[in-house]
């Protein structure tokens, strides 16, 4: 295991932070009424990656500015040579070797955290999200159709996912609205429009890719075009579910929004925390062979805290759960000679374990709503209330320290009047 690399920033080397030299996330800030810029989080501070650009102190492309615009499409666009390159550029100018010059530059050009806003650190191209974690599949397949016929028949041969809306990605600390929805009316009666009462977090991992296909890739290929990672919480209305999925799936129930963490954790922070998708149940056709490791060893936590009230731990998990990786994922989503994009992200599907305090949603955590969870406040919860909000957060442990992707939250909001109301 890779011991913590020390940096002159001392508020990098605490093995508290999330942010010590061995990461360097990527994310998008402002301070007061600036504007929005490209950094990268080390200890308590942001460095300013636009301003080391502008300045030509740190260039991705010595040609262009790829860092001036309010995300990092741009510089992903450039490929993993340069991904690696300017990662090992920037860990020089932090690290406890640093010259005086390299220092002089990254104080100049950072900002204490504590006083920035952050902001989606990429633009969405697309959104896919993938029913991929087994724990969950099968928790989920048993309260709706027994355990016997728990997971459906292609389950264990194809990474099932749906297409969804890059327009609701929202980043960390976005109130999300109770939506409304068609809903199932009581036997022999008609469907009922109204808001959902059965709102729903789904704990998952978002990839996001970094380089473009054309056509069919293989798993290695797709393994290379990943850039990095976000914490994802897949906002479900699972009332509306249960009228709508029926035959094509989730539609409007997880339209409402998909929140993703502000910081990017890139594949070369997360490489030594490898870890083996689990044995297969069933071979799985050639084409989604991986030849390395494709999960991570990351856990993971559920928070959730009532208005005005202490936060709660409700599950614990971990992605080394996941029963397909999002190379797997990413690999089959292109088979059909579907392009991907620069900036679409791809949710894993929800993280639960074996152990019920290790379930990734309430549906799970409260076995469809029999068993409500109970709250260190004495509060209970079979699903969301109103002013409720949820907090996922998550780390990879090494030998004195952290990789962390900050907190990915949001507080549920009252739904509106009825909208068609005149």
């Amino acid at each position: 295991m890779i011991k913590l690399l020390t940096s002159w920033l001392e508020s990098a080397n605490s093995a508290e932070t999330l942010f010590p030299l061995n990461n360097l996330p990527y994310g998008v800030f402002s301070v007061g009424d600036g504007d929005l810029r490209c950094g990268v989080a080390i200890g308590d501070r942001i460095i300013d990656a636009t301003g080391l650009e502008a300045a030509g102190l740190l260039r991705a492309d010595p040609q262009a500015d790829v860092l001036d615009a309010p995300y990092w499409n741009d510089f992903m666009g450039l490929g993993p040579k340069v991904w690696s390159a300017y990662r090992t550029a920037l860990t020089g100018m932090l690290a406890e070797s640093a010259d005086a010059a390299a220092q002089d530059a990254v104080t100049t050009f950072s900002v204490p955290m504590a006083e920035a806003v952050l902001h989606l650190p990429f633009r969405v191209s697309e959104y896919t999200d993938f029913y991929a974690g087994k724990h969950h599949a099968t928790n989920v397949g048993t309260m709706f159709r027994g355990a016997k016929n728990a997971l459906p028949e292609n389950w264990l041969s194809i990474p099932i996912g749906y297409n969804g809306r890059a327009s609701s990605v929202v980043v960390s600390g976005t109130p999300v609205r109770r939506p409304w929805g068609q809903i199932k009316g009581a036997d022999g009666e008609l469907p009922v429009f109204a808001p959902s009462q059965r709102l729903d977090l789904e704990l998952e991992l978002g990839a996001i890719v970094g380089q473009p296909s054309s056509g069919p890739v293989t798993v290695a290929e797709a393994e290379a075009m990943i850039f990095g990672y976000v914490l994802l919480n897949d906002w479900s209305a699972r009332d509306i579910q249960a009228w709508e999925y029926q035959p094509l799936g989730p539609f409007q129930s997880k339209a409402t929004a998909t929140t993703i963490s502000p910081w990017i954790v890139s594949k070369a922070a997360l490489e030594p925390f490898r870890a083996p998708t689990p044995p297969r149940e069933r071979p799985l056709l050639p084409y989604l062979a991986e030849a390395t490791s494709g999960l991570y060893d990351i856990e993971l936590s559920v928070a959730l805290a009532p208005s005005g009230m202490r936060e709660s731990a409700i599950a614990h998990t971990n992605f080394r759960e996941m029963y397909y990786s999002a190379a797997q994922q990413l690999a089959h989503h292109t088979t059909s000679g579907c392009p991907m994009n620069v900036g679409d992200l791809l949710g894993s599907g929800t993280i639960s374990g074996r152990a019920p305090d290790s379930r990734g949603s309430l549906l799970e955590l409260s076995w469809g709503g029999k068993e409500p969870v109970k709250l260190d406040t004495g509060e209970t919860r079979t699903f969301l209330e109103d002013g409720d909000t949820l907090i996922l957060r998550g780390h990879a442990r090494g030998n004195g320290y952290r990789i962390g992707f900050g907190d990915c939250s949001g507080t549920v909001l009252p739904a509106l009047e009825d909208p068609y109301a005149r």
